[in-house]
């Protein structure tokens, strides 16, 4: 029971009985774009160095029709054994999402933080996939706090914003 400090969530009860909370759901999930490239095969087989190894993460997200929006979570992926480039591996793998009746200052968070975590495993098993059939051994990638990333963007944009940070001083 609720009393004068306690608000009470009370949905607005719409004529044609539609359901109006908040609601965000994953329609479909898919590749987008995929390329491994293996320029030096079959002479990288043959390098016994062990491998660098540089993975990059962009996450973006586009408003595709009334309530919908696709996330697409970039991974681009480049390993390097002595002089030479063992592979690279492009993966633009995104998610169709349903949004319904839900804030736009929630958006963000959802898209940059949320959408991504659902995302990731399975862009995870197509890296391990596409790099065991080129001839290596599965690339896993480590889990990722999408958060936690999200909320250092957030604290950084702020400090900067408030004049915290300085730019261009030697």
């Amino acid at each position: 029971m609720a009393d004068e400090t306690t608000p009470e969530f009370t949905p607005e009860t719409l004529p044609n009985g539609e359901d109006n909370s908040p609601a965000i759901g994953l329609i479909s999930q898919y590749v987008k774009d995929l390329s491994f490239e293996n320029p030096n095969a079959p002479a990288i087989y043959q390098v016994q160095d062990a491998p660098q190894i540089d993975v990059q993460f962009n996450i973006g997200a586009d408003q595709v029709g009334d309530g919908l929006f696709e996330v697409a979570l970039k991974v681009d992926i480049t390993s390097k054994a002595g002089e030479l480039t063992a592979f690279v591996v492009e993966l633009k793998y995104a998610g169709l999402f349903g949004v319904r009746n839900v804030p736009d200052d929630q958006l963000q968070p959802f898209f940059l933080a949320e959408a991504p975590r659902i995302l990731f495993p399975f862009a995870r098993r197509i890296v391990a996939d596409v790099v065991r059939d080129g001839g290596f051994p599965p690339l896993l990638l480590e889990p990722i706090d999408f958060m936690g990333l999200f909320q250092q963007q957030l604290q950084a944009r702020d400090a900067e914003q408030a004049g915290d940070v300085l730019v261009g001083q030697a």
